[in-house]
């Protein structure tokens, strides 16, 4: 993802999220009609009328692994799961509402055209949100906030969320989960991102983190979860909020709030750079899109970067992921791949890294 797609009002926690490859399958079902439609003539089509199901859906299968993992470890909770509008965990509701575009192909492609790439789209990143959101529930359902050693090692849940948040990207006090440096945007999502860790299967937390300071806060979790095994939720609400069949908005109307909301069309400070790297270049068989070019020499620029910068590979690949995102909305194309657009690229790569993740130009709107 290019920016972190989340917001929280005072009603909900919701969030955004890192990419995988695998994509999550889709169970054989009749197709409804809207499918076989048009982009254009599908944002016309309002939400409330796309007859979505999670229960349809190949989401089920991840929400059952989710299940899964929290009775392996003894929590006492299944939050219940509905779609939405996005991922959210509501306050005071142990549940996770799902983004409806993930319960049908047809409506991903609408969701990546529109959005330059799918929030929770595969298999892993899925469940990584899945986790992330399954520690809200968590706090929420035992209260976990309203403890003094909560506040000691998270901070203070209700402090407001801010409109936008700056990462200090070499901090080690916070864990890595989803992208941008998640946990540093609110004591809440610290919480939520520290137990999707300690909950992810084989996880190898306690080397991964050693030397941190965050590896305390994920050791906290550890004991707080079980203090909590075996004992049931104290807050057990079933509400769904926003569910898709009331939100009456049709997916043009949708789209272009998103798209107010994360700036996709406003320019970032890549732009100029990246036009003269790939200069105005006309679409031919042999042409390639830009982003195509990055994303398909992904794992060596960052490889390279990192060790030319000494900066994890995460931190660059962050900012490799927003350059991808501006080519695509500045539908920018290379006419040919030479060594020297490689290391003219690298070169371009490593002076954005330092720039917007050292100088704190790398804000991010929540």
């Amino acid at each position: 993802m290019s920016q972190t797609k989340s917001r929280s009002t005072s009603t909900t926690r919701r969030h955004g999220s890192a990419k995988s490859t695998r994509s999550v399958a889709t169970p054989k079902q009749s197709q409804p009609a809207w499918c076989r439609l048009s982009d254009e003539k599908l944002l016309d089509v309002r939400i409330c009328d796309l007859g979505l199901k999670l229960e349809d859906s190949p989401l089920i299968e991840l929400r059952d692994q989710l299940y899964s993992e929290l009775r392996d470890r003894d929590l006492k909770l299944r939050p219940h799961c509905w779609l939405s509008d996005e991922w959210f965990a509501p306050d005071g509701v142990p549940g996770i509402a799902v983004p409806f575009y993930l319960a049908h192909p047809r409506l991903k492609r609408l969701e990546r055209n529109q959005m330059l790439e799918v929030e929770g789209g595969t298999r892993e990143w899925c469940m990584k949100i899945f986790r992330h959101e399954a520690g809200h529930a968590i706090d929420t359902a035992w209260n976990l906030h309203r403890r003094k050693q909560y506040r000691n090692v998270f901070g203070n849940y209700s402090m407001p969320y801010p409109d936008h948040y700056r990462p200090k990207p070499r901090s080690k006090n916070y864990v890595l989960h989803l992208e941008p440096w998640y946990a540093q945007s609110h004591p809440a999502e610290d919480f939520a991102e520290t137990f999707a860790v300690w909950l992810k299967p084989k996880s190898r937390w306690r080397k991964e983190y050693d030397g941190w300071k965050a590896l305390k806060k994920v050791e906290y979790i550890d004991a707080l979860m079980q203090d909590i095994a075996g004992k049931s939720p104290k807050v057990t609400s079933r509400a769904k909020v926003d569910p898709i069949h009331r939100i009456r908005r049709t997916l043009r109307d949708y789209y272009e709030e998103r798209r107010s909301r994360y700036s996709i069309d406003c320019p970032s400070g890549f732009d100029i750079d990246l036009k003269k790297l790939f200069p105005q270049t006309p679409e031919t068989r042999r042409s390639k899109t830009a982003a195509a070019f990055l994303q398909k020499n992904r794992a060596e620029f960052i490889r390279t970067v990192a060790q030319w910068t000494n900066e994890s590979r995460y931190n660059v690949n962050v900012v490799l992921r927003e350059m991808v995102d501006r080519c695509r909305v500045l539908n920018l194309r290379v006419a040919s791949v030479t060594p020297d657009l490689k290391q003219s690229m690298l070169i371009l790569l490593t002076v954005q890294t330092m720039r917007h993740l050292h100088r704190g130009q790398h804000r991010i709107a929540l």
